[in-house]
């Protein structure tokens, strides 16, 4: 099937095979490689884009099913290369031990902001509770989010 999408801002343009998970389309066919493949099981967060506004887990997407959408992967998150103020925030405070999960973290935590710009700590719990980490025992990402909040509140 031929897909049109357009991923961090510029247009594709791809023939793929119906069964193509996002995940893989990014990773393999576009060398997107910020997008983890975690668990295939859609309980991790790890491969986490964002899609025409909204973030789905694109282990369990497929690719056809992205046609016609706008993609956003870690790697467009800072498209001139200056951190976002949510990758500048994880940085700061420590929220990312191995990484592996950061990328679905960070473009979570984008949306979740743009909901609400002034999260109370159980509610960036909430909003994380798709993510999961193994490393960091959660705080300092809960940190992270909340500098975030304050830097784009200013």
């Amino acid at each position: 099937m031929n897909i049109q999408l357009t991923v961090n801002g510029k247009a594709q343009e791809k023939e793929v095979d119906a069964r193509l998970l996002l995940v893989h389309f990014l990773r393999d066919d576009l060398g997107l490689t910020g997008t983890k493949i975690g668990c295939d099981t859609s309980q991790c967060g790890a491969c986490v884009v964002s899609m025409d506004g909204k973030t789905i887990k694109s282990c369990t997407c497929l690719a056809v099913q992205a046609n016609g959408s706008d993609i956003t992967t870690i790697e467009g998150v800072a498209p001139d290369g200056v951190l976002d103020p949510v990758q500048e925030a994880f940085w700061d405070n420590h929220g990312l031990q191995c990484g592996y999960c950061t990328a679905g973290m960070i473009i979570t935590t984008v949306e979740l902001l743009k909901k609400n710009p002034n999260p109370s700590d159980d509610e960036v719990r909430e909003g994380l509770k798709g993510n999961i980490c193994r490393c960091t025992g959660y705080q300092n990402i809960v940190k992270s989010v909340q500098a975030a909040a304050k830097v784009n509140r200013s």
